[in-house]
């Protein structure tokens, strides 16, 4: 998943999620698609059908059709519910097509582009969005994470470093954050982790303080940042001070949720995503974290997951191949069919949670030779995750 991607762009009031889903265009204004999970009142839910009201008499409106498309991205973060990205995909179908759309509505089906692997299409859109509006911020965060996303560190850096010149508080805490990500996956975490923390400590003396959102996304890399060094102490206080922050994030839960699996923390895990299996992203990790202490209801989950991932690959859709690898892997005992989706995925996405499951797949068939790519990549990159170089170590190469 693109998790540091959908973050960032979060953090920047564009918060898309992570998978794709189709769009789908009813057979009349009364047909019914879905009944979404909100509560009776909520105000969220009016405000998204006064859109939705207001789109439908006038679905040329880009203002609207970007406005409904964003609060459907909002919802995929809380949710992780992939479905809310079709109907983001719908509101903007009348552009869809379009060689020049406007520049916000571009930039949204650049995020939607990505989110089906077709980066080649997002980089394109961005480019031309960022052509004609250099200081375009989202656009450029967008191209940054893609780059570092595909392993191009130094143009995912130099992205990263133009954010800067925005001037506000905020966009200079999320650029060094951005730049710590970069740095971070190229030998230099404890700079790039040192720099960080050191940012965010001054920006919270401010009298404009960074907002939750840009909290939340920066505490998240610090705690990437201290695994990556083997600080686990570290990484868990900046885990704890996101979730403070009050805000439901898939991406949070679910990078909390790792840390808990590495540390053998399975009942923590069950607790913290018993009710949010909406999300594919959480349940994979609440039917880990099941398999791990073998209960009887984790088999519910699996067949779930397994339901899901088989209705993904009807549709086409790849978003999900390092994700589906870790389940194969290690619920259905299937390290062949892990390395070969691993293999797919790495074609198009090289972030440390893709390299880790096509190393463990590797290792778990006795296949340094299959590895060789990831290998490389850390030899290449200098990446320090003491997780990903002791794989190494045991595929027989040492990492660097």
């Amino acid at each position: 998943m693109h998790a540091a991607l959908i973050a960032l762009l979060l953090a920047l009031s564009l918060a898309p999620g992570q998978l794709k889903a189709n769009p789908t265009t009813p057979g009349s204004d009364t047909q019914v698609l879905e009944r979404l999970p909100f509560k009776p009142g909520d105000p969220v839910a009016r405000e998204m059908a006064s859109l939705r009201t207001q789109l439908q008499r006038d679905p040329k409106n880009p203002a609207l059709a970007a406005q409904l498309a964003r609060k459907y991205y909002s919802l995929v973060a809380e949710e992780g519910d992939p479905r809310y990205l079709g109907y983001a995909q719908a509101a903007l179908a009348p552009w869809w097509e379009m060689a020049q759309p406007p520049d916000e509505i571009q930039v949204l089906r650049a995020s939607l582009r990505q989110f089906r692997h077709d980066f080649d299409g997002a980089i394109s859109d961005l480019n031309a969005v960022l052509t004609r509006q250099p200081g375009n911020t989202q656009a450029r965060a967008l191209r940054a994470t893609i780059h570092i996303v595909q392993a191009r560190y130094p143009q995912g850096r130099s992205d990263c470093s133009a954010l800067h010149s925005n001037g506000s508080t905020g966009n200079e805490l999320i650029a060094t954050a951005c730049e710590a990500m970069a740095d971070g996956l190229s030998g230099k975490s404890s700079q790039a982790f040192n720099q960080l923390q050191q940012a965010l400590n001054q920006a919270l003396q401010e009298r404009a303080k960074p907002s939750a959102a840009d909290q939340l996304w920066v505490r998240l890399r610090l705690a990437e940042l201290a695994q990556r060094l083997g600080r686990n102490a570290e990484a868990e206080a900046q885990y704890q001070s996101a979730i403070r922050l009050g805000i439901m994030d898939t991406f949070l839960f679910a990078a909390w949720a790792d840390f808990l699996l590495d540390q053998g923390r399975f009942q923590e895990v069950i607790t913290l995503l018993k009710d949010k299996t909406r999300s594919d992203t959480l349940l994979l990790r609440l039917a880990l974290a099941e398999h791990a202490l073998r209960p009887r209801p984790g088999e519910a989950n699996r067949i779930t997951l397994t339901n899901r991932y088989a209705a993904a690959q009807l549709r086409g859709d790849t978003a999900h191949q390092q994700e589906e690898a870790r389940f194969a892997l290690r619920i259905e005992n299937n390290a062949q069919k892990a390395l070969k989706l691993a293999q797919e995925n790495w074609k198009v996405q090289r972030e440390p949670r893709d390299a880790r499951i096509f190393l463990e797949a590797a290792l778990a068939l006795h296949d340094a030779a299959a590895a060789q790519p990831v290998l490389q990549w850390l030899r290449q990159s200098q990446h320090e995750d003491p997780a990903l170089l002791n794989l190494a170590k045991q595929l027989g190469s040492g990492g660097k």
